[in-house]
């Protein structure tokens, strides 16, 4: 759960401040009522669309706004549980998407319940028209999963390398039966320390190849 208040604090605004740019850009496009389909990359565009997305379900819009409420609802449990400050802020995006157009199925034309969702931002390869709330909803999402998924691919990652390590390290000790082991520092350095100090001349060179090769 949401242990840090400036936490809390900051996903209440995130939820709030989602909620009022939606319903203000709502406001005033309705307001502007603007007229023709529109051109370019994006467009301005007056859809009242009284079901989903795409939509699906128009002709029960009852049905619709009781979908919005629960998804409203499941959107705050989750947001209120989770522990993590990234999945928390981009849970609040989603809920005050959530309640943008829950506002709209409540409290516009043709009556409570019943009424039809403000769309209004067309862009030119995405056939839907839709608003600031279904941007949040989505794009929040998208965030939270990420949130969600990063750690434990980052968790999964480290744990296959450190068996990876493992696994060659415990090649390298394995040894094959009457297989000579490496040579060994430690003796070589025995060696030398046995071997008399240097010496010029024949002998000083003979004594200390036949010392460097153990004779």
């Amino acid at each position: 759960m949401l242990s840090s208040r400036a936490t809390r604090l900051a996903a209440a605004g995130v939820a709030a401040l989602v909620l009022a740019a939606d319903q203000a850009t709502k406001s005033a496009v309705v307001t502007a009522n603007p007229r023709g389909s529109g051109s370019g990359l994006v467009s301005l565009r007056l859809v009242r669309n009284g079901g989903a997305s795409f939509g699906i379900g128009s002709g029960h819009p009852q049905v619709i706004t009781l979908t919005a409420l629960a998804i409203l609802a499941v959107a705050i449990a989750l947001l209120v549980r989770t522990s993590s400050r990234a999945v928390a802020l981009s849970l609040a995006a989603v809920t005050g998407g959530a309640a943008g157009n829950l506002a709209d199925r409540l409290f516009r034309a043709p009556g409570l319940g019943r009424g039809a969702v403000v769309d209004w931002i067309h862009v030119a390869f995405y056939p839907p028209t839709f608003n600031l709330a279904d941007l949040a909803i989505r794009l929040g999402a998208l965030i939270a999963l990420i949130a969600v998924l990063a750690p434990q691919l980052t968790t999964r990652r480290r744990a296959t390398t450190l068996v990876s390590r493992s696994h060659h390290s415990t090649k390298l000790l394995r040894r094959r039966p009457g297989e000579a082991s490496p040579p060994s520092r430690l003796g070589s350095f025995r060696r030398q320390s046995r071997c008399p100090g240097s010496r010029t001349g024949w002998t000083g060179l003979r004594r200390g190849l036949r010392c460097s090769r153990g004779w």
